[in-house]
């Protein structure tokens, strides 16, 4: 057993931290200033809903926020996992976060996918990153079997955008079936106008409810039927509230406002017969969950800012898991990747880390062999990336490096049980791919204030770029032209640096949100009681000698 841990004969042992004795712990918290202001602005910018002007008119026509509708929608003490607040951020062409808000909180304790248009933004009109967002959500609530409420208010395609908008958009209304199909109901509530193909939405839900006098839905609106048909009508005559509930069957149900609404979807969550959360694991069990030994405001200490430095996963770990108690697998085997089992909220996980930024064979034949053993015992798998790729040269190549990397990227693959990712500092080329990168699906995925995706880092990239340039010139007989081989070289990395932040790759729905480190074991609490009621068997013919 190491020195830093400490064991009792019926608990994983207990690493203890040595963080606060770091010469380095008090320059990193120094370092999370700045990155955190960033990161609380963002969400300032996150949480606006349009302008001051269209919010008073808004609530002058008696309309609710979207954020009020949410909170009217959820249980009194539920938490609001909220997916994706940074879409659209600083992307010109979008908006604040990409008028439309996303989560995941309980009704009657039920999980339940919340998505609402933010009608106070631009009418609540889809952009190019609404349509990437909202397919997202619906992605998780089919992957998880959590019904949908949708709080619908939208003016339809933003039109200037109708290119990007309208070839992807089709899919939402796709989606409802298949959420359908996969065990995910979708209600929707009807707050304003829906025209168009926004029709299809209430239409197309197993559930609708429409709000007196400020719901309208129809195909065409007045003016459009006048051209197509000559027919003059009122657009309550047309496609109101109350038309679509007395006469075409629309809707479900008529709500006098929108308090009255808000209440009737809760009640269509108790009528859909799915057992509340405390009676899948137990109060009992909730109760006597333990918190980390060490306070997550450490985390600042023990992570560095720059993603160059070298980030200790241990420390990581023993600072979100509950009692800091975790079991390391093979630890003296490939220790350049962190492989444990520990808790977290009570739910046994596995937990894949890149201890070093660099993945050897022996790590990746490691991980692959823990990747079949939680998958024989259906156990989920957090994975927390530190890492810039794959060993290279000539012993690696040796060494079979591309058959290790391909028997941990196939074990990813062919993994059944839930994974979660964490960006923590690097991600870059394959490691990305081997740590459950988007590519690979996790049910959840989300980044630090102070993490980097991409295919490689800024200054490898631009390097490589620049040794090609240099030998194209060669080859050619041609002078190489210095300044212009520095200009484009910088160019480039200073592009990529940009692109790599997560600032950037969030804006674009490459992940589900930046998170504070310290509030990293309660998203994952969350985000494993959402795939809690699914019933996730692990793929069991991982097993066998072929770990060898």
């Amino acid at each position: 057993m190491s020195k830093v841990f400490a064991s009792t004969p019926t608990a994983f042992p207990v690493f203890n931290s040595a963080a606060k004795n770091s010469p380095s712990f008090t320059a990193n918290v120094e370092s999370w200033g700045p990155v955190l202001k960033k990161f609380e602005d963002g969400l300032e910018w996150a949480a606006g809903e349009g302008p001051t002007r269209h919010i008073e008119r808004h609530h002058i026509r008696g309309m609710l926020s979207a954020r009020d509708r949410i909170s009217l929608i959820l249980d009194d003490e539920s938490p609001f996992l909220e997916l994706l607040p940074f879409a659209g951020y600083g992307i010109a062409h979008s908006s604040a976060c990409a008028s439309l808000i996303a989560g995941v909180g309980t009704v009657h304790g039920v999980p339940v996918m919340i998505v609402a248009n933010i009608p106070t933004i631009a009418g609540g009109s889809m952009n190019e990153i609404t349509v990437k967002k909202q397919q997202r959500a619906s992605q998780i609530a089919i992957e998880n079997e959590i019904p949908t409420v949708f709080l619908n208010q939208c003016a339809g395609a933003n039109l200037p955008q109708q290119f990007q908008v309208f070839h992807p958009s089709g899919k939402n209304f796709r989606d409802i079936t298949d959420r359908s199909d996969a065990g995910s109901p979708t209600c929707t509530i009807v707050f304003g106008s829906s025209t168009a193909g926004g029709a299809y939405q209430p239409g197309m839900s197993e559930f609708s409810i429409f709000v007196k006098q400020q719901a309208q839905v129809f195909l065409g609106g007045p003016p459009l039927v006048k051209m197509a048909t000559g027919e003059v009508s009122s657009a309550e005559e047309l496609g109101g509230a109350d038309m679509h509930t007395s006469v075409s069957g629309v809707s479900d149900a008529l709500a006098e406002e929108e308090f009255d609404a808000c209440r009737m979807a809760r009640n269509w969550v108790l009528s859909i017969n799915r057992v509340p959360l405390s009676a899948v694991r137990g109060l009992d069990v909730i109760r006597s969950v333990r918190e980390p030994r060490f306070h997550p405001d450490e985390l600042l200490g023990i992570v560095p800012t720059n993603v160059r430095q070298p980030l200790n996963m241990n420390e990581v770990v023993a600072h979100m898991v509950d009692d800091s108690r975790f079991e390391p697998f093979k630890p003296l085997y490939g220790p350049g990747m962190l492989c444990c089992w520990a808790h977290i909220h009570g739910q046994l996980v596995g937990i894949i880390a890149n201890q070093s930024p660099v993945i050897f064979t022996n790590e990746a034949r490691k991980s692959a062999q823990f990747i079949a053993l939680n998958n024989a015992s259906s156990t989920p798998i957090v994975f927390l990336h530190n890492v810039t790729g794959f060993m290279v040269g000539k012993k690696a190549e040796q060494e079979g490096i591309i058959k290790a990397g391909s028997l941990l990227i196939d074990a990813v693959s062919r993994s059944a049980v839930p994974h979660f990712s964490i960006i923590c500092g690097s991600s870059y080329g394959a490691g990305n791919y081997a740590m459950c990168g988007r590519s690979y699906a996790p049910r959840f995925l989300f980044s630090w204030p102070n993490s980097r995706c991409s295919v490689m880092g800024p200054e490898q990239l631009s390097g490589v770029m620049e040794i090609i340039s240099r030998g194209a010139s060669e080859r050619s007989g041609q002078a190489v032209d210095e300044e212009k081989v520095k200009a484009r070289s910088d160019s480039l990395r200073d592009r990529v640096e940009n692109e790599s932040m997560a600032w950037y790759t969030s804006a674009w729905c490459l992940d589900d949100g930046i998170i504070d480190p310290r509030d990293t074991r309660s998203v994952l609490g969350m985000c494993l009681e959402i795939t809690r009621g699914h019933d996730d068997k692990g793929n069991r013919r991982m097993r066998g000698v072929s770990r060898l």
